[in-house]
C-alpha cells in the first residue's frame, strides 16, 4: 500500500475515533457505558497516529495521538496519556519541534505529578536535544539539562545526573560563564577520584576547569592546578595537567610559538575535539602578537 492508501486509512480511522466520542456524549451513553465507547475511541486514534506514522505524516500522527492523550485524561488513565504524548512528541519531533516539546512538557507534568521523576528526567533530556539541534538555543537546553540533573539527583541517579551536568558546564564554558562550568567539573572531578571505576576520568574534568579558570586569569589557572594536584596526586602525572604547565609558562613569556607547539604537541597523540579547540583558541587570544591559529 503506498503512503496516500495508508494516509486515507488513517482518516477513516479518525473519522471513526471522532463517532465514537460523540456518541459517548449522547444521554443514553451516558448511562450504558459511554467510558467504554471513550476507551475505543483511544485506541482507534493510537491505530489513526501509527498508520500516519507509516504515511510520513508527522504532523498528523502527533495531533492523532495527541487525542487519544487527552481521552486517557478523561478516563483519569494517567499513565496512558503520559505515553501518549510521549508519542505525539516523537512525532512531532520529524515535523514541529516546537510542537514536539509542548507534548512532552505535558507528558512530564503527568510523570511528576505521578511521582515518576527519572521518566521525567529522561524526557527533559529529549527538550534539550531538540534544543541543542532543531531549534538552536542553548540557554533553553542547559535549563532542561539542569531540571533532568536534579530529577536524577533526586533519585540518587549519579551517574546519569552527572552526565546531564557536563552537559552544563559544557555549554557554559561556551557561553563564557566559566564559574558556573568550574563549579560543576569540580564537583563531578572530586566525586569521580573518590570511585575507582571514575577516577581515570577526574583529571579530565580538572583540566577542564583549569582551563575554564585560565580564560578567566592566569593566576587563577595556576593556584587551580596546585589545588588539583593536591587534592588528586594522580592529575599531577596526566599529559592533560603538563599542557597546562606548560601554557602557563607560554603564557607568563607571551610566547605564543612555545604555546602553539605544546597544543601541536598533545593534539599529535590526544586529538582535540571541538570545545578544546575552542576554549585554548581563547586563552591563546590573549597571548600578545596572537595570530589567531592554533596550529
Amino acid at each position: 500500500m503506498d503512503n496516500s492508501g495508508k494516509e486515507a486509512e488513517a482518516l477513516a480511522l479518525l473519522a471513526e475515533a471522532e463517532r465514537k466520542v460523540k456518541n459517548s456524549q449522547s444521554f443514553f451513553s451516558s448511562l450504558f457505558g459511554g467510558s467504554s465507547k471513550i476507551e475505543e475511541a483511544c485506541e482507534i486514534y493510537s491505530r489513526a497516529a501509527n498508520m500516519f506514522k507509516m504515511a510520513k505524516s508527522w504532523s498528523a500522527a502527533g495531533n492523532a495521538f495527541c487525542q487519544a492523550a487527552q481521552l486517557h485524561l478523561q478516563l483519569q488513565s494517567k499513565h496512558d496519556a503520559a505515553t501518549s504524548f510521549v508519542d505525539a512528541g516523537n512525532a512531532f519531533k520529524k515535523a514541529d519541534p516546537q510542537e514536539a516539546i509542548n507534548c512532552l512538557m505535558r507528558a512530564i507534568e503527568i510523570y511528576t505529578d505521578m511521582g515518576r521523576f527519572t521518566i521525567a528526567a529522561k524526557h527533559h533530556i529529549s527538550i534539550a536535544e531538540i534544543y541543542e539541534t532543531e531549534l538552536v538555543d542553548i540557554e533553553k537546553a542547559i535549563a532542561h539539562y539542569e531540571q533532568a540533573a536534579d530529577y536524577y539527583k533526586g533519585e540518587e541517579s549519579n551517574s546519569s545526573a552527572n552526565k546531564c551536568l557536563l552537559k552544563v558546564a559544557g555549554y557554559a564554558a561556551q557561553l563564557e560563564q566559566y564559574q558556573r562550568a568550574i563549579e560543576i567539573y569540580e564537583q563531578v572531578g572530586t566525586n569521580a577520584m573518590d570511585t575507582s571505576l571514575l577516577k581515570y576520568s577526574a583529571k579530565d574534568y580538572f583540566f577542564k576547569a583549569a582551563l575554564c579558570h585560565f580564560c578567566i586569569d592566569m593566576l587563577n589557572a595556576k593556584l587551580a592546578v596546585k589545588k588539583y594536584e593536591e587534592m588528586f596526586p594522580a592529575f599531577s602525572d596526566s599529559r592533560e595537567c603538563k599542557l597546562v604547565k606548560k601554557l602557563l609558562d607560554a603564557h607568563e613569556e607571551q610566547n605564543v610559538d612555545s604555546y602553539t607547539e605544546s597544543v601541536r604537541e598533545y593534539d599529535s597523540i590526544s586529538r582535540m575535539d571541538q570545545w578544546l579547540t575552542t576554549m585554548l583558541l581563547r586563552i591563546k587570544k590573549t597571548i600578545q602578537g596572537d595570530e589567531e591559529d592554533l596550529r
